[in-house]
């Protein structure tokens, strides 16, 4: 007993002992935010600059959290050769009020280390250059280390992070839709087929890895119906592949699309107001968290087309609607020359598209019912002969042209049989049959180019450049 309690007291002894007070790590951005002084902080990052002066030391660092770098003040005693722009550091001291206006707090070293020095002869980014988006294209490894792809890949992670908020607080149920597919959703035959390296190497007549063609999914929307059968509204998102041999501005090999399906909706103003809602606030959110990464893009990347006025624009008015035929009466009495002549019958091309969103004063613009034959199989017939249209809507945006794609999916039997048996793909859509046949409903749904999405919000004109890797480059494949 008395052995128990000597045991306690020296416990309390040693608990009642100062103990060495660990450095809090704080990222970038927590430091940015702080209300009050701290004591103790550690900070990492990648030094953004670095000014040595006779009685002080002061660097930038920058952890990807914030475009604002946070001011490091210290003794020149603690700098050393690897100490450089673009070194990795690890800097503890006390965080402070800052005298200067311009920044709310500063961090006063105790201890800096650096952890990765960096070559600033051979780095190919340079300090307190602004280097144009042509420049750094060229290094695809080291380009998220500049401001504007750091600034770009937060506003897509939280475009992306605001995409699933829409849907989830909407009761929408994300599905995971499958990469490697047999389906060809678009019937365009612009697809990557997949084999093993055997399979490369073997005969043609041999046996499929997966016993029939396979390839690349260029939507995931034909998955996506299958789950509207047992769900009423259903939302993937997810990257797609279109093998289109194109290094033009507009066009990647590999995006992300943001695709959604209702069911019981029987009317086009259905899927219209989801979209609408989705695009103003998406782009609402991010905003609101990311204002100054926003703002550099609309500053100093697309300063020219007023794009920040723009979008303010898109957010505040109503997005309007016209008609296939609407718009191909607009574009025939348009005193613009075309390189495409505007018909009836005739898919509309880019220019076409700009200048309607021009003539409906540069706000977003849904046209509704194409004409039946330009269109996939999947959409509903809207019994108008002669004419002939179905119930199909794009949505075109200023800068952009076409930015979704969407329809009211053909729930009838008879009619899909029918144009399935006419395409000859009656075969290998009878599973595509089989859902109209077993509790089928009126639906809908659309895609969203996420690359695209981001080109209309922020301005920029290559589409390249809103990604994180040019990852099917011709000139460079990481």
């Amino acid at each position: 007993m008395l052995g128990a309690w000597g045991g306690w007291q020296a416990f309390r002894r040693c608990a009642s002992l100062p103990r060495t007070q660990r450095a809090v790590r704080l990222r970038v951005r927590e430091a940015l935010g702080a209300r009050e002084p701290a004591d103790e902080v550690k900070v990492q990052g990648w030094v953004r600059s670095v000014r040595s002066q006779k009685e002080v030391l002061f660097l930038h660092i920058n952890d990807g959290s914030s475009l604002e770098n946070l001011q490091v003040v210290a003794d020149p005693s603690l700098e050393n050769r690897d100490l450089t722009f673009g070194s990795a550091v690890e800097v503890q001291g006390k965080l402070v009020k800052s005298p200067h206006r311009m920044q709310n707090v500063e961090l006063k070293a105790k201890t800096i280390r650096v952890v990765g020095p960096c070559d600033t002869w051979l780095f190919p980014l340079k300090t307190k250059e602004r280097h144009p988006l042509e420049y750094i294209r060229q290094f695809p490894h080291l380009r998220c280390r500049s401001n504007t792809l750091g600034s770009l890949l937060r506003i897509r992670s939280e475009a992306t992070a605001a995409i699933h908020s829409f849907f989830q607080d909407n009761g929408y149920v994300h599905i995971h839709t499958p990469i490697i597919t047999s389906n060809d959703c678009e019937g365009a035959g612009e697809l990557f087929q997949i084999e093993t390296s055997n399979e490369a190497r073997e005969s043609a007549e041999k046996t499929h890895f997966f016993s029939v063609p396979a390839f690349l999914t260029v939507s995931g929307q034909l998955h996506l119906e299958v789950m509207a059968g047992a769900f009423t509204h259903v939302f993937t998102f997810g990257p797609t592949f279109r093998a289109e041999n194109s290094q033009s501005r507009r066009h990647l090999a590999e995006f992300y699309m943001v695709e959604a399906e209702l069911s019981f909706t029987e009317s086009l103003q259905d899927i219209m107001q989801v979209m609408e809602a989705l695009f103003k606030t998406t782009a609402s959110t991010v905003l609101s968290k990311c204002p100054r990464d926003v703002e550099l893009f609309h500053k100093y990347i697309a300063p020219t087309q007023k794009t920040k006025d723009r979008l303010e624009q898109m957010l505040k008015n109503k997005f309007v609607i016209i008609s296939y035929n609407e718009a191909v009466e607009i574009l025939k009495q348009a005193s613009q020359t075309f390189t495409f002549k505007p018909e009836w019958g005739c898919d509309l091309q880019t220019e076409h598209e700009k200048y309607l969103v021009k003539h409906c004063g540069e706000v977003p613009v849904f046209v509704i019912n194409y004409p039946y034959d330009l269109k996939p199989f999947y959409m509903r017939d809207n019994e108008d002969e002669p004419q002939h249209t179905v119930a199909a809507v794009d949505l075109l945006v200023p800068g952009i042209g076409e930015l979704c794609g969407g329809s009211l999916r053909e729930e009838r039997l008879p009619f899909l049989e029918s144009r399935l048996q006419r395409l000859g793909l009656a075969d290998a859509y009878q599973w595509y049959l089989d859902l109209r046949k077993f509790g089928s409903v009126p639906h809908g749904g659309f895609g969203m180019g996420f690359e695209r999405y981001l080109q209309c919000i922020l301005g920029v004109d290559n589409i390249k450049d809103v990604i994180p890797f040019p990852r099917f480059s011709h000139s460079c494949l990481l």
